[in-house]
């Protein structure tokens, strides 16, 4: 087996691995913001089909939607996607539902009395929230998001079902190929490499908001 040709690989697929993990991150945060702000909406026109979304996205296996997306729009919706795009709406849309409880998990633990403080001091609801609320929200938030970051990096290898070249995809080629589970042990440490960086960037941020405490 070369292993040269191997790693050169699989640092391709880790490529598309983060292409994935940042693209889901991009569109899924202020995806997930916006369905909380539906989640905790007074009227049930927005309320009730949020909520119904957030029972579908966590309810269901990403796997199950990844398939979904690529291959029943086409006959559906008459919509072809591309293998990564596929990928990347499947994601987006599943971890904006986990946000989407997060966020809302954080918002709700704020004090009511902090927005009565606001408003007498003749805060508007936008300065409220910007000013008051978020910067808590955002320190409560760090924990329980750092665990989902790290689940979406292991999650990208779900991409294979729909033949998104990924690295676990390259993986599993490498292995069917020449039978040696050496390529797996050289995956797992790419993982954990990926999961070092993210575990030592919340880290890092837990430690810079204690401001707030």
């Amino acid at each position: 087996m070369d292993y040269q040709v191997l790693i050169n690989q699989m640092l391709e697929g880790s490529l598309q691995t983060l292409l994935l993990f940042f693209s889901t991150l991009l569109f899924s945060l202020p995806l997930g913001l916006l369905v909380a702000m539906g989640r905790m909406s007074k009227h049930k026109i927005i309320n009730w089909p949020v909520r119904f979304y957030i029972l579908v996205m966590r309810g269901t296996p990403l796997l199950l939607q990844l398939i979904f997306i690529f291959y029943a729009l086409k006959p559906l919706f008459g919509i072809q996607l591309e293998r990564m795009a596929a990928a990347q709406l499947a994601f987006a849309l599943n971890y904006a539902a986990y946000f989407a409880e997060i966020y809302r998990g954080g918002m709700e633990s704020i004090p009511k009395g902090q927005y009565e403080a606001a408003q007498v001091l003749g805060f508007t609801r936008r300065q409220t929230f910007f000013r008051i609320v978020l910067p808590q929200v955002v320190k409560r938030v760090i924990p329980p998001m750092g665990n989902e970051f790290i689940t979406l990096v292991k999650d990208t290898s779900l991409a294979q079902v729909i033949n998104v070249v990924e690295l676990f995809k390259v993986t599993n080629t490498w292995v069917a190929s020449t039978g040696i589970m050496t390529p797996f042990i050289i995956a797992a440490v790419f993982y954990l490499v990926m999961n070092g960086v993210v575990t030592r960037c919340f880290t890092v941020a837990e430690k810079r908001l204690n401001y707030y405490r």
